[in-house]
């Protein structure tokens, strides 16, 4: 087990939305001390560039890798090569120089677009590489698949200490709100309250509504990935999740009767639904380094709306 406030730590990505509550909880949580701890800012360290990836890990012990080109199934759709070339280099690197510069750990965070389309429910780990992730979001998905491979083979050849984590989309108070590039909790959040505030009497939702997926509250992710990185030490995959699975369908109703709206919801069926399920098995966090989702999906829906409605009218 590493005690990570003995460490120093770089956490890319860490003034993103996962980042802002990782890096807060290593403090509040954990106990590490702020001057431990180095978050830069994409002006401060582009790690598309091998250079950047060099410097920021000659002073770190343990790298957690969060920075990604993320974003839903429309950035996708029309931004693939950005996606991919992106995350693959800035994962390629990073691991490299953490490597080169003798970086005690790594923790490579993957996706759950990483899986095949067409996976058995629950996915478990050991499917990972039993067909071709969904079509919209496959370039994303592979770029970070290719994190587990570098991180399996580091190990083989380099005894580097490298984990690579998968979870599902995370939500919470801080998300990206931005329709250009949000996931689908927060898309719905603000799409529902400007027909509220527009008084609209329907909302345009993507899809048929029949697709299922799996959300994790941003704070237990944040402690999930905190956990294996003080105590997993091996570089087969782990599942990061809540094994709790809603319809598209479900959702939005839920969204609506939460934030009020009593309009229509129309069903936009020429656009994609992207993967058709989707729900992990996350029994091995369990059982590797005691990880469970306690956060209830009502309760996090609700605090995350809440910050919504605060944050847009300031």
């Amino acid at each position: 087990m590493i005690d990570l406030k003995q460490k120093r730590i770089l956490v890319t990505g860490g003034r993103g939305f996962l980042g802002k509550h990782l890096v807060r909880l290593l403090t509040e949580w954990r106990g590490v001390p702020a001057a431990n701890i180095s978050a830069p800012s994409f002006e401060e360290a582009d790690f598309r560039k091998m250079e950047d990836c060099l410097r920021t890990t000659k002073e770190a012990d343990v790298v957690i890798h969060l920075a990604a080109k993320v974003g839903g199934i429309g950035a996708n759709r029309e931004k693939p090569g950005e996606f991919f070339y992106d995350n693959l280099m800035m994962g390629a690197q990073l691991m490299e120089a953490a490597r080169l510069n003798n970086v005690e750990k790594f923790v490579a965070i993957g996706t759950v677009c990483a899986y095949p389309k067409f996976c058995p429910v629950p996915f478990k780990e050991e499917d990972i590489w039993n067909g071709y992730p969904e079509e919209t979001n496959a370039p994303y998905g592979l770029a970070k698949k290719m994190m587990l491979v570098q991180s399996q083979a580091y190990r083989d050849q380099y005894s580097f200490n490298s984990i690579f984590l998968l979870p599902v989309n995370m939500y919470g108070p801080g998300d990206n709100f931005d329709p250009r590039v949000s996931h689908v909790i927060p898309a719905l959040i603000r799409k529902v309250s400007e027909a509220k505030k527009n008084h609209s009497p329907e909302v345009v939702v993507w899809g048929t509504g029949i697709a299922t997926r799996e959300f994790l509250y941003v704070e237990d992710g944040a402690k999930g990935i905190i956990l294996a990185a003080e105590k997993y030490e091996k570089s087969d995959p782990i599942n990061l999740g809540s094994a709790f699975e809603i319809s598209i369908k479900d959702l939005v109703e839920l969204i609506c009767k939460l934030m009020n709206y009593e309009g229509k919801i129309t069903w936009d069926t020429t656009k994609p639904d992207g993967q058709p399920r989707r729900k992990l098995d996350t029994s091995k966090a369990t059982k590797e380094f005691d990880f469970t989702s306690t956060t209830d999906f009502l309760a996090g829906l609700q605090k995350t709306i809440d910050w919504y409605e605060e944050h847009s009218q300031a």
